[in-house]
C-alpha cells in the first residue's frame, strides 16, 4: 500500500486524523476505515445515526439543450422515468455492453443533469462520456470542487433538523433539494448506500468542514458518530448493494451483475444495447447471488465457489455481517445454479466451507420509499 502522504486527501482529512481514524488507501484516497471499530460503527448506523466522508466520489455536470438526448444514448436507463428534482440509478457501458461504472443521475431539468460516479472511475467515465458528447452539450468535472458528507441511520432526519435546522421530512427517497448552509447552496439528496434512511450533502469543500464539525460537535447528545468506510462496506453488503470492482467491472455486463432493472431496452438506441439485447434473449451465463456461510469464516472476493467437485464461480464480496450475526457475501456463479436454497461450497484458505444461496437484501431495507 502507498504511504498515506502520497494519497489524495479529502477536505476532511485532518478531521479524520484528529478523531483517531485509521487511515487507509481507498481507490487512491487517504480515508478512515474506522475510528473505534467497524462492528461498533456498523451497529450504530443501524440503531441511530452515523456520518461518513464520501468526498472521494466524482461529480460530473451535463448541461445544454441536448443533455437529455445525449444521456439517453450514453446511459442504460430511460431518463424519461425521472422528473426534475429526482434521481435514478444507471449504468455506463462500453460498446460491447460491459460495465464501465454505475452512476447516480440527478435531474435538475431536461437541460441539466448531475452525475455522481465512483472515485476510481472519474477520468475514464469523463472520457467515455466526452467521446459521444455533441457540441451543444457541456461536460464539467466538478469533482475537485465538490465534497460530500453522508448522514445515515434511522435518526438521520431528526439529526439534520436538530443540528443544521433543515427540515427534510417531506423529501422523498431518491429526491433532492437545495438548501443554504452558511453562504453555500448545498444539494441534499435522500439517498445512501447503507439500506437505512439517510441523506447525502454535496457542498463546497469549505462547507463540508462546517457540516462535519456541526455533526461531530452535536455528537452523542444527538446520537451521532463519525464512521469509517469499513462500516459503509459491511452496511452496503447487508443491504445487497453492488460495489463497482466487485459485483461488476469492465469484464461484466449489467445483466450478469443482476442489474437488468437499470437497463431500459424499450427506450431505443444506447451504447451497448445490441449486445445486451442478445444476452437478454439468450440469458446471461452467470449471475450474482447472495450466500450465507455455515460458520463464521469470511469468504473474501476472488475465493472459488464449488458445486460438488466443480468450480462454478467466485466470490465478489464477503464479510462477517454484524446485523445478521453470520458471514455473508455475494458471488458470481453459473446462471443455472442461481437458485435460493442451493447448497454450495467456498474454498477458504485451502478448505471447503458449506454455503447456501439466500435472498438479498440480507436485512430489511429501512430507507423511506417515495
Amino acid at each position: 500500500m502507498q504511504e498515506t502522504a502520497s494519497l489524495k486527501r479529502t477536505p476532511l482529512y485532518d478531521r479524520h486524523v484528529a478523531l483517531g481514524g485509521k487511515i487507509v488507501d481507498f481507490a487512491g484516497w487517504a480515508l478512515p476505515v474506522y475510528y473505534k471499530s467497524i462492528i461498533e460503527e456498523h451497529l450504530w448506523v443501524r440503531e441511530s445515526c452515523g456520518i461518513f466522508d464520501v468526498s472521494h466520489l466524482g461529480e460530473i455536470r451535463v448541461q445544454g439543450p441536448g443533455a437529455e438526448r445525449f444521456l439517453q444514448l450514453r446511459l442504460t436507463q430511460d431518463l424519461r422515468k425521472v422528473s426534475d428534482g429526482r434521481m435514478i440509478y444507471s449504468l455506463l457501458c462500453d460498446e460491447k455492453g460491459r460495465t464501465l461504472d454505475d452512476i447516480l443521475v440527478y435531474r435538475e431539468s431536461a437541460e441539466s443533469y448531475y452525475l455522481v460516479v465512483n472515485a476510481s472511475n472519474i477520468a475514464r467515465d469523463y472520457e467515455a462520456l466526452r467521446r459521444y458528447c455533441p457540441d451543444e452539450v457541456t461536460l464539467t468535472d466538478q469533482s475537485d470542487s465538490t465534497a460530500c458528507v453522508a448522514v445515515q441511520g434511522p435518526r438521520s432526519e431528526e439529526a439534520v433538523r436538530r443540528v443544521l435546522g433543515i427540515e427534510l421530512k417531506d423529501l422523498p427517497y431518491y429526491a433532492y433539494t437545495a438548501a443554504k448552509i452558511g453562504g453555500d447552496t448545498a444539494w441534499i439528496s435522500r439517498s445512501g448506500y447503507t439500506g437505512e434512511d439517510g441523506f447525502e450533502f454535496f457542498v463546497k469543500p469549505q462547507t463540508a468542514l462546517t457540516v462535519w464539525d456541526k455533526f461531530v460537535t452535536a455528537g452523542e447528545r444527538e446520537g451521532i458518530k463519525p464512521c469509517g468506510l469499513g462500516a459503509r462496506n459491511t452496511l452496503r453488503l447487508e443491504a445487497g448493494n453492488p460495489l463497482y470492482g466487485h459485483e461488476m467491472d469492465e469484464t461484466t455486463t449489467p445483466l450478469e451483475a443482476g442489474l437488468g432493472f437499470a437497463v431500459s431496452f424499450d427506450k431505443g438506441a444506447f451504447v451497448g444495447r445490441d449486445i445486451l439485447s442478445l444476452q437478454k434473449e439468450e440469458g446471461p451465463r452467470r449471475k450474482i447471488v447472495g450466500f450465507r456461510l455455515a460458520d463464521r469464516s469470511v469468504a473474501r472476493d476472488g475465493y472459488p465457489v464449488f458445486a460438488g467437485e466443480r468450480k462454478v464461480g467466485k466470490v465478489t464480496s464477503g464479510s462477517f455481517a454484524p446485523s445478521v450475526g453470520a458471514s455473508i457475501g455475494m458471488a458470481s456463479i453459473e446462471s443455472s445454479l442461481a437458485v435460493v436454497g442451493k447448497a454450495l461450497e467456498i474454498e477458504i484458505h485451502g478448505r471447503r466451507v458449506a454455503a447456501e444461496i439466500v435472498k438479498r437484501p440480507f436485512v430489511p431495507l429501512r430507507h423511506k420509499r417515495s
